[in-house]
C-alpha cells in the first residue's frame, strides 16, 4: 500500500503542477492556483479510474509502474517532446549533469553479454591513475561478482562517498591472471570543455560538449589558455552538444558578442517576454569565429549559434541543427523525482523561432528526424543576410559527415578495432603484449602485419585492394583506438580530428568569418552615425 500511495501522491503532484503551469533549462517556477475546477475534476477522474483498476484488474497492479512509466509520460507527451518526467535515477543523473560533477571512480562502462566492460576511464580520474584500461572486463567489485548485473547496477557499486575505497577486479587480454585495482573514490567532473588546443598555428580549437554550471568558467579558462585575443581564428566545436542551462548559454554568448548586443528572448503563455543582452561583451576577443554544429546540436547550442549567426559574429559550419526552441523549467517533486515542463519559446536576435514542427508527426519521427525540414520564416542578419527559422540553425557552409564505404562498414560491424569489442578487438589484442606505447606510435608495416593476422584469426574477409584503398583510414582508426586506451579520450579525439572534413572546412572558413564580422561592424557603425530626420 505504501508504494500505491506514493505513486498516487506523485501523480497528483504532477497533475496539479502541469495544470497550473500550462530543455534548455530556465529558472524554476512555482505552481499557481487554478482559476477553474478543470484541474480538480481531472484529478478526481484519474483517481476514480485508478481505484477501479486497483480493485478489479485481473492481476495485481504495480501502481508505480502505471504512474511512472504510463500515466505521467503519456500526459507529458501530449504537450510537447521536451516536457519530461524524471524518476529517481534519472533525476539524480540530471542533477549531476547540471552541476557538472559526481562521486565515483571516473570511467564509462557498457554491457557486453552478461558482463560489464570498461569503455574508457576519464583522464586524470582515480580509475585512469590506477591503470584501468578500455576493454577491461569487470569481474568483481569488492567481493561481489558482477556476472549477470546490469551496467547501471555496476555503476551504482562503483559510485560512493569521496575518500572511500573500492576494489575492482578485471580480466584483461594478454594476462593469464585477474588484475585487482584498489581505487579511492573522488569527485568526478563532468567537463563542459573537453579539449582546447591549436589545431594549427594561430587557429584555436575548443570542444564544448555541454552547458552545465561550469561551462562559463571552463570556456573562459580555455580561451585564456589559448590567448584567444591573439589568435587568427577560433573554432568552437559544439557538434553533439544537446544543450543544458539557459544562463550558461547566455554567458557563453556574452563572451563572444559585442557589448549590448541582444542574445536571445523568450516568452510563453504565462511567461512575460524576457530579453537577454551581452552585458560585458567579448572584451577584446575579436578573433574570427567559426562554430561547428550537426543534427545533434540542440537547445542551448542553438541559442549560441543563432546569436553568432544573426549578428554576423562568425560562420556556422557543418549540418543543420536539431531544432529545439522550447524552454523548460525543472521542478523537483516528491520521492526524489522531477519534472521538466515547457514554459516558453525562445527567439534569436533576428526574431527566429528555431523549434521544429512536432505536432503533425509522431515522437519517434520527431527524434529520428524522419521528415524533411520546412523552415517557416525568413529573417535578416545585421549585415542583411537571409537566415531561416522554424527548422533549426542552417549552417552558412554545409559540410556533411562522411559516410562509410562498404569495406569500412564491414570492419566496423565486425568490431575489429575497438578495445571493448565482443570479438576482443585488435586494440586489446595488440596492447595485451605491449604494455609500453609512446605518443610517437603509428600503424607502421609491423602493426599492419599484426592487424592482417588478427583479421584472419577472426575470419574477417577482405582483399588487399580494399585494404590499400582504405589504408589511411585503417591506420588512423588503429592509432585512434590505441591512443584511447593509453592516453585517454582527448588524445584519441585529436587523432580523429586530423582528417575530419568538417573541421578542415572550419579552418578554411576563418578568412570568411573575419570578413563577415568586419562587414557587420561597419554596417552597424554606419547605421549608428546616420542622421535621424524628424518631420
Amino acid at each position: 500500500m505504501k508504494s500505491e500511495r506514493r505513486g498516487l501522491v506523485l501523480m497528483l503532484s504532477v497533475l496539479l503542477v502541469s495544470a497550473a503551469l500550462g530543455g534548455i533549462y530556465g529558472p524554476n517556477v512555482r505552481a499557481k492556483g487554478s482559476s477553474s475546477g478543470d484541474a480538480q475534476s481531472s484529478v478526481r477522474n484519474f483517481t476514480q479510474v485508478l481505484d477501479v483498476v486497483q480493485g478489479n484488474y485481473a492481476q495485481k497492479v504495480d501502481v508505480d509502474k502505471i504512474v511512472y512509466e504510463g500515466a505521467i509520460p503519456g500526459m507529458l507527451r501530449m504537450l510537447d517532446p521536451h516536457s519530461n518526467f524524471f524518476d529517481a535515477r534519472a533525476w539524480a543523473t540530471n542533477r549531476e549533469e547540471m552541476r557538472g560533477r559526481y562521486y565515483g571512480v571516473g570511467m564509462g562502462i557498457i554491457p557486453r553479454g552478461d558482463r560489464t566492460v570498461v569503455m574508457s576511464p576519464y583522464v586524470g580520474t582515480p580509475a585512469f591513475k590506477a591503470g584501468i584500461r578500455p576493454g577491461d572486463v569487470i569481474v568483481k567489485i569488492d567481493d561481489k561478482s558482477t556476472q549477470g548485473m546490469s551496467s547501471s547496477e555496476v555503476a551504482d557499486l562503483l559510485r560512493g562517498a569521496k575518500g572511500t575505497a573500492v576494489r575492482i577486479t578485471v580480466s584483461r587480454e594478454g594476462y593469464a591472471d585477474l588484475l585487482v585495482f584498489t581505487v579511492m573514490r573522488d569527485e568526478i567532473p563532468h567537463h563542459a570543455v573537453e579539449l582546447a588546443f591549436e589545431v594549427k598555428p594561430g587557429i584555436g580549437y575548443i570542444w564544448l560538449s555541454g552547458f552545465n554550471e561550469k561551462t562559463e568558467s571552463e570556456l573562459g579558462e580555455a580561451m585564456k589558455q589559448l590567448n584567444a585575443a591573439s589568435l587568427d581564428g577560433l573554432i568552437l566545436d559544439m557538434r553533439g552538444n544537446h544543450g543544458g542551462l539557459l544562463n550558461e548559454a547566455i554567458a557563453v554568448s556574452d563572451m563572444l558578442l559585442d557589448k549590448n548586443q541582444l542574445i536571445v528572448s523568450h516568452r510563453g503563455r504565462a511567461s512575460a517576454e524576457r530579453r537577454f543582452y551581452a552585458v560585458r561583451g567579448n572584451q577584446g576577443n575579436n578573433m574570427p569565429l567559426v562554430i561547428l554544429v550537426n543534427d545533434n546540436s540542440a537547445s542551448a547550442t542553438e541559442i549560441v549559434a543563432g546569436a553568432v549567426q544573426d549578428h554576423d559574429r562568425g560562420v556556422i559550419v557543418g549540418e543543420n541543427t536539431f531544432g529545439k526552441g522550447l524552454v523548460q523549467t525543472v521542478e523537483p517533486l516528491s520521492e526524489n523525482t522531477g519534472l521538466a515542463l515547457t514554459i516558453a519559446r525562445y527567439y534569436t536576435p533576428s526574431g527566429r523561432l528555431i523549434q521544429r514542427d512536432y505536432k503533425s508527426i509522431s515522437l519517434y519521427e520527431y527524434y529520428e528526424r524522419k521528415v524533411p525540414e520546412h523552415p517557416t520564416e525568413i529573417r535578416l542578419t545585421d549585415s542583411g543576410r537571409q537566415v531561416t527559422g522554424g527548422g533549426g540553425i542552417a549552417p552558412d557552409i554545409t559540410v556533411h559527415e562522411p559516410e562509410f564505404n562498404p569495406f569500412q562498414k564491414a570492419l566496423l560491424r565486425a568490431d575489429v578495432f575497438f578495445a571493448v569489442a565482443s570479438v576482443g578487438g585488435f586494440t586489446r589484442h595488440y596492447l595485451g603484449t605491449r604494455p609500453t606505447i609512446t605518443r610517437e606510435f603509428f600503424a607502421d608495416q609491423a602493426v599492419l602485419a599484426d592487424f592482417r593476422k588478427f583479421l584472419a584469426s577472426k575470419n574477417v574477409h577482405y582483399t588487399e585492394a580494399e585494404l590499400a584503398d582504405n589504408l589511411d583510414w585503417v591506420k588512423r582508426k588503429i592509432k585512434q583506438e590505441v591512443f584511447l586506451s593509453v592516453f585517454g579520450q582527448q588524445e584519441s579525439f585529436k587523432v580523429q580530428l586530423e582528417a575530419d572534413p568538417q573541421l578542415l572546412a572550419a579552418v578554411d572558413a576563418v578568412p570568411q568569418a573575419r570578413a563577415l564580422y568586419e562587414k557587420a561592424r561597419k554596417i552597424i557603425a554606419q547605421r549608428a552615425s546616420a542622421p535621424t530626420y524628424r518631420p
